[in-house]
């Protein structure tokens, strides 16, 4: 098979019954990333691994962290480009499942801190996590019942997470606290990320491109969780 043979047209160009068959199965993959990163993430944390990372990150100080970080985003390249590899559904299922064991490495400090530190760590988590759900799902619904094209975020979103990189960068660097308020920034940013990509894989993306399409909207959801997540160890 070649590119020529792979039809291209974003979904929005199809009728009603292919549109709907594709974003259904675009959320079914997202809906298996996520049982995935738990999957993986319960492991690590049963065998010890999330600990070693743990005491890897804290007996490093904030030059390992950086190091953690530009390692997931190195791999973070890695596997969307796998998953957006239309010719091979083997290389994209690859990147699909890549991208949940590398979200489970980067969660597994702060699932540590939860699970094995923190009193009623486990509760925290479980909120965390139906906060994120609960606003995933309300933002889902504003981006497909609402007329309005919501493509001028794409800057806005851009930007933003460049931004929020430089601080993360400033604030390791420089031994600076981030805050509450940049977490809350960092919800409303992802919260963003989500609405117009939510459109986006509508309006640009091709029905085959399903699971590369659930990668992009797994990667704003899990940042949404890591900074809810972040407002509770910010209140402990």
């Amino acid at each position: 098979m070649s590119y020529s043979e792979v039809d291209l047209r974003p979904a929005i160009q199809f009728d009603e019954t292919t549109r709907g068959d594709f974003v259904v199965r675009v959320y079914q993959h997202l809906l298996g990333a996520i049982a995935a990163f738990a999957a993986i993430e319960a492991l690590f944390i049963n065998l010890g691994i999330s600990g070693r990372i743990y005491d890897f990150v804290a007996g490093g100080g904030g030059l390992t962290w950086l190091l953690v970080l530009g390692g997931f985003m190195a791999g973070q390249w890695i596997v969307t480009n796998a998953a957006m590899d239309l010719l091979n559904p083997q290389r994209q299922y690859a990147g699909l499942l890549g991208s949940a064991a590398l979200y489970a490495v980067l969660f597994s400090p702060m699932m540590h801190y939860f699970f094995e530190i923190a009193d009623g760590g486990e509760t925290s988590v479980m909120a965390a996590a139906l906060i994120t759900a609960v606003g995933f799902s309300g933002l889902t619904l504003v981006a497909f019942v609402t007329r309005k094209d919501l493509s001028f975020l794409r800057p806005i979103v851009m930007y933003g997470f460049v931004a929020a990189l430089a601080l993360i960068v400033g604030a390791v660097l420089f031994g600076l606290s981030l805050g509450i308020w940049f977490s809350v920034a960092m919800i409303a940013l992802s919260g963003a990320a989500i609405l117009y990509q939510t459109q986006t894989i509508i309006r640009e993306f091709p029905v085959v491109a399903h699971v590369g399409a659930a990668l992009a909207l797994f990667s704003s959801v899990m940042t949404l969780f890591y900074y809810v997540l972040s407002l509770f160890i910010s209140r402990d």
